[in-house]
């Protein structure tokens, strides 16, 4: 199997990497993200304008009709960039969702374009992946509940809302400036924003019909692989950086690079990148044909989850000091890497989740 890029995917992540670079730097990433919006408008705008919001919509639907491996690519920039435009929270989470729900929804076309933002509100006080108790409801055409975890729920325009309506959950769309609705927006230790909101009889629209909980699953599951994407390239510049640093960092008259056992150290570190990296394209190559399976998120969770922690903590023990300064970058990668390892269950909750389905697999014995 051929994992290396198209031409064409070449092309895309290289302007994006265009785009990104020019703008960020660690002094801009700070300056933006302590912002109160907390991201660039006109960096959004530019990726509006060549179409990378409208990746993974339908011609259709305003879209450019690719697929996972052109979004994983773009996922992976952001990543590099610790670029914190909230594509995969604002466009296309909320569209895979509603593009699974109700095909053809006319908001697929705004999202695709940037015109509006979009968040799924779905998370409650309570919550452990793989556990979602779904305790808000749906009645007479109205919403009431908490959602406690709405990733960069404080700028969304839409909401796509879990709600239950008697025994069936369902998936909603609601006007997040509509009455009713009132958001408590909070800082992440990443730097990044999210949202407590509640729904006090908040007007709703039911996105299709039926049990709605296999939807959910599928997206969810969509989530982890991407954010397994974008963790790639933030370990990319994490040994990148680290590597740089022994080249001309020095120590005893001499460079770090020239103690044998910081260069055994970067090495180990190279293995561990190339681990999650494969896993992240294995996983990527799956929802490409169509599978998405729990069982591979889970893998490419627990890999990326372990290769994280042990290049992040190697990364800031080889930088020294500087590596945990608010100046220096490393330190933002670690964070980020961070965040996401606890996004969606965590790597120890994954091998708990393929612990228990080992019975499950046929016995294979070796004459």
């Amino acid at each position: 199997m051929d994992f290396e890029l198209s031409e064409e995917q070449v092309m895309l992540r290289d302007t994006v990497r265009d785009v990104l670079t020019k703008t960020y730097d660690v002094e801009t990433v700070r300056t933006v993200t302590d912002s109160e919006l907390g991201w660039k408008r006109d960096v959004w705008n530019s990726l509006a304008e060549i179409g990378i919001l409208g990746l993974s919509f339908s011609e259709e639907d305003g879209g450019a009709g690719a697929g996972p491996i052109e979004v994983a690519t773009v996922l992976t920039e952001l990543g590099r960039a610790l670029a914190p435009e909230p594509y995969l929270d604002s466009v296309v989470v909320p569209g895979a969702l509603i593009s699974a729900a109700a095909p053809g929804h006319e908001l697929l076309a705004a999202l695709a374009s940037g015109e509006t933002l979009g968040a799924f509100a779905h998370h409650e006080k309570g919550d452990r992946w793989p556990v979602s108790a779904v305790a808000t409801s749906f009645a007479e055409g109205t919403i009431s509940g908490t959602k406690t975890l709405v990733p960069h729920g404080d700028c969304a325009d839409h909401l796509v809302v879990s709600a239950r309506a008697g025994d069936e959950v369902g998936l909603y769309l609601v006007d997040a400036t509509a009455a009713g609705v009132s958001r408590t927006p909070y800082r992440t230790h990443d730097r990044r924003r999210g949202a407590q909101i509640t729904f006090d009889g908040a007007a709703a629209v039911r996105l299709g019909s039926g049990e709605a909980s296999p939807i959910i699953s599928d997206v969810e599951i969509i989530t982890q692989i991407s954010q397994c994407a974008e963790a790639i390239g933030a370990l990319e510049r994490c040994l990148e950086l680290t590597t740089e640093y022994l080249k001309t960092r020095k120590q005893f008259g001499v460079t770090l690079s020239t103690f044998q056992t910081l260069t055994q150290r970067a090495a180990d570190l190279y293995m561990w990148l190339e681990l999650a990296r494969s896993m992240s394209q294995y996983a990527v190559t799956a929802l490409a044909e169509g599978s998405a399976d729990a069982t591979i998120a889970s893998r490419v969770k627990l890999q990326v989850g372990r290769s994280a922690r042990i290049i992040g903590q190697e990364s800031i023990q080889m930088h020294g000091g500087i590596g945990m300064t608010a100046e220096y970058p490393v330190g933002h990668y670690v964070s980020r890497l961070t965040a996401i390892g606890h996004t969606l269950g965590h790597p120890d909750d994954h091998l708990a989740a393929l612990a228990r389905k080992v019975g499950d697999w046929e016995m294979v014995t070796i004459a």
